[in-house]
């Protein structure tokens, strides 16, 4: 019979879940920023049942990312977040509003998965001195910059980044909506610092059709720190939602302006 990779046998498919990059450590260098805005647009932003906690917050990070797939083996991308402060059933975390990625086996592996908005963009990182500079450019727009000079040593840091999606199939019937409802998904970022500094810079937005993040604008620079260490990431689904409550938004995903 002649070799058919089309179709895989119960060995290769356990072989290759154990190397689906959606689930291995990650090696990340990170430049993170959060930034108030204004109470009334973070509310308007999120979708049901998601609501905003006492802190009006945009949380953003730009990285570069190595993911370990076997020994001497690692795949490197680019990678971006953008979301919104958010609370569900008092487990604070980031509703994802954008998550730019420079391959398509990111994209693919992250919306399928967890239902992560993550699109295809280009993603430069560059750290020289003291100096850092972190862009997301698409649709030949640089929407969103990081940049400023790294300061204070803040030494090794543990902890658990939350953030919120939705797992949703568009209807294939004209004006339906979706396929079924959706499904809210709490994604869990475990982050391992080996070393972290606070960074004096700026949040740079500007404006993009395509990805209108300047109409959640800066007010006050809460945090911006530069990083390097491991991540792991998981996710559960905490229940389904009602379409309605979903379709206002979905339309961004899918760059319908």
């Amino acid at each position: 019979m002649a070799r058919l990779r089309y179709v895989k046998s119960a060995e290769e498919l356990r072989k290759a879940a154990g190397t689906n990059t959606e689930f291995l450590d990650s090696s990340i260098r990170s430049i993170r920023a959060a930034y108030e805005t204004d109470p009334e647009l973070v509310a308007a932003v999120l979708p049901q049942p998601l609501k905003p906690t006492s802190r009006p917050e945009i949380h953003t990070v730009i990285s570069e990312v190595k993911i370990h797939i076997a020994e001497n083996f690692d795949i490197e991308i680019g990678a971006a977040t953008f979301g919104v402060l958010c609370d569900y059933e008092g487990v604070e975390g980031t509703y994802q509003i954008t998550m730019p990625m420079t391959t398509e086996q990111a994209v693919i592996g992250g919306r399928e998965t967890f239902g992560e908005p993550k699109k295809l963009a280009q993603i430069d990182f560059e750290k020289q001195d003291d100096s850092i500079v972190a862009k997301v450019t698409r649709m030949g727009v640089t929407y969103l910059e990081l940049r400023g000079t790294l300061g204070k040593a803040l030494g090794a840091q543990d902890f658990s980044d939350y953030a919120y999606c939705y797992k949703a199939l568009p209807s294939i019937e004209k004006g339906k909506g979706f396929d079924s409802d959706p499904l809210l998904v709490r994604l869990e970022w475990k982050q391992h610092l080996r070393e972290a500094q606070a960074v004096e810079g700026e949040v740079i937005l500007r404006e993009s059709n395509f990805d209108p993040v300047v109409d959640l604008p800066v007010k006050r620079l809460v945090k911006l720190q530069y990083d390097e260490g491991t991540s792991e990431s998981g996710g559960q689904i905490l229940r389904s939602v009602p379409g309605d409550w979903l379709l206002p938004f979905i339309h961004q995903r899918y760059d319908q302006t």
